[in-house]
């Protein structure tokens, strides 16, 4: 098994690791350090500085591929974001202020938030799942001044942001609202003055009452070591092609737009994730590099085998899969339809990066999460806060230098020994490797989406024919979990499971609808009057075994 980018061996081997990772990344390139220096410099460790180093050395090369227009290169990138950012600053929008992005993957959402990198605005990243009333509370506890948005969603920012300065950034204004190609238009695109301070971006992830918490970084450099170890272990390169189909707004399409950025990658987007557009697009464009969450691979597979053997996916050479769960079986079958190629990145948006497992670790352990890349250290920490010997299952404490600052609101997680709680529990095998059985708290993972039963079962309740309700988990092959509602109403068949499926889809994000709802006389319960939920869990195992 591969130990590359884990920093084992003495002070030569560490030595030539760097060098051979580094060169193997096309890093040693004196021009490439050169300019990228100075990008980092002026606008910080991100996408900005990323895409001006790219204009610097080759302004003429393609650096986005999208469906909003044709090719663009690095120093159109550049010079729009420009544009953007002069018209957003004679808009009023100044370093420091909170602006919040609301689109989904596109030219609009890049060049937004390559402007506000260079006003140092801070960059609230809004989930499109998002209804009305949790963009108005999210926008307005983050305190929010100007929201820009794609069109899709005027109707719920008309609703949620009434009182925003708001411009669009995909799609024509139907509220009146200017597009960010209006203030493009009519500005200049000359180079703003650097910001006197970097901005912050805010990641929205799920706290224990299940309302979104910001989970805010700060731009910093990683050091040496976190670099070596992230390359080492996926192997990311100069000049590479880079197709980003998980959420831009999440961490994990996040993480990749900005190494594509750095990196000088040419990053092809999508809209929408459509699993055989998805494979259409990897014949036509030929990246290197595809991120995805796990249930982006399970939809493709899913497709007739003549469906996919239509389209030459051979130019992948890492598949790199995060965001929830990767089963072993599901790693194989891809493997075994398009090669070895998988990467499976495990971490979190509090802790960064906490392992990766490579293509042969995969092929040799199915479910593995891989080992602590150089410059992040993993330990599986007991009740008690000591550390567990392999074999162990205990709770998951990751350390590196990538990690956020806490909560916006307030409260970080859990520290032990300087080392971060990750939220899961896992166990290390006797050779190293690094493996996940699940959450230590009662959250719900549905297809990347982090869900809290309590949220669904309040709304529930709330509805005039609900007397109360009770959500659980339940395993989904595709999402890897779902939800299930559990509902005893005022009087029988007084509404449907899908007026109640729409009553939750009116309030809450999409995900949070639950798939299958279930209508009892009475919810199970303890002598304190706790509802069970492991009777509730052993009734949906029973009907599946009945089934």
């Amino acid at each position: 098994m591969s130990l590359r980018g884990t920093g084992q061996g003495g002070t030569l081997a560490r030595l030539w690791e760097t060098v051979e990772v580094l060169g193997s990344a096309g890093m040693l390139n004196p021009s490439f350090t050169f300019n990228l220096g100075k990008g980092i410099k002026k606008w910080g460790s991100t996408p900005a500085g990323g895409f001006w180093a790219s204009a610097q050395r080759r302004p003429d090369d393609v650096g986005l591929i999208d469906e909003a227009g044709p090719p663009m290169t690095f120093r159109e990138i550049d010079q729009h974001s420009n544009a953007i950012a002069n018209g957003l600053a004679a808009a009023g929008v100044k370093t420091g202020d909170g602006v919040s992005l609301f689109a989904r993957n596109h030219r609009g959402f890049v060049l937004s938030m390559v402007a506000l990198n260079k006003l140092g605005a801070d960059t609230l990243l809004l989930n499109t799942g998002f209804a009305a009333p949790q963009l108005a509370e999210v926008v307005a506890r983050e305190g929010s001044q100007v929201v820009l948005y794609d069109e899709e969603f005027a109707p719920i920012v008309e609703r949620g942001a009434p009182d925003k300065k708001r411009f669009v950034t995909y799609g024509n204004g139907p509220l009146g609202d200017p597009t960010i190609f209006d203030l493009a238009g009519r500005s200049s695109n000359a180079e703003p003055a650097a910001p006197s301070r970097h901005g912050r971006t805010t990641i929205l992830t799920s706290g224990t009452t299940g309302t979104p918490k910001g989970a805010q970084r700060s731009v910093k450099s990683a050091s040496l070591d976190t670099l070596i170890g992230l390359l080492g272990r996926l192997p990311l390169c100069v000049g590479c092609k880079s197709f980003d189909a998980a959420p831009a707004f999440h961490s994990w399409g996040g993480i990749h737009l900005l190494f594509g950025a750095l990196l000088s990658n040419t990053i092809l987007m999508r809209n929408r994730f459509d699993p055989e557009d998805t494979l259409r697009t990897i014949h036509e464009h030929t990246p290197d590099v595809l991120a995805v969450v796990p249930v982006m691979m399970q939809r493709i597979l899913a497709l007739p085998p003549e469906v996919i053997r239509k389209y030459d996916c051979r130019s992948l050479k890492i598949v790199a899969a995060s965001g929830s769960a990767l089963p072993g079986e599901l790693a194989l079958r891809w493997m075994d339809t398009f090669g070895d190629n998988v990467y499976n990145f495990y971490g979190s948006t509090e802790v960064a990066q906490a392992s990766i497992a490579m293509p042969d670790e995969l092929r040799a352990v199915p479910g593995t999460a891989g080992r602590p890349p150089r410059g992040t250290i993993v330990r599986i920490i007991d009740a008690d806060g000591k550390e567990v010997p392999a074999g162990v299952t205990g709770r998951i404490f990751v350390g590196n230098d990538n990690q956020f600052e806490g909560y916006t609101g307030g409260g970080n997680k859990e520290i032990i020994q300087g080392l971060m709680s990750s939220g899961d529990v896992g166990h290390f095998d006797q050779n190293g490797l690094l493996f996940v059985d699940g959450r230590d708290d009662d959250m719900i993972i549905s297809g990347g989406e982090n869900v809290f039963p309590r949220e669904v079962e309040d709304l529930l309740a709330d509805h005039p024919m609900v007397h109360e309700a009770a959500v659980i988990g339940v395993a989904d092959t595709e999402f890897g979990q779902r939800l299930q509602a559990f509902v005893v109403l005022v009087e029988a068949r007084a509404c449907s499971a899908d007026d109640l499926k729409k009553h939750v889809r009116d309030h809450l994000a999409r995900y949070k609808v639950p798939r299958d709802i279930v209508f009892l006389e009475e919810l199970p319960r303890n002598p304190t009057g706790k509802v069970l939920k492991r009777v509730l869990k052993e009734m949906v195992i029973e009907v599946r075994q009945e089934g």
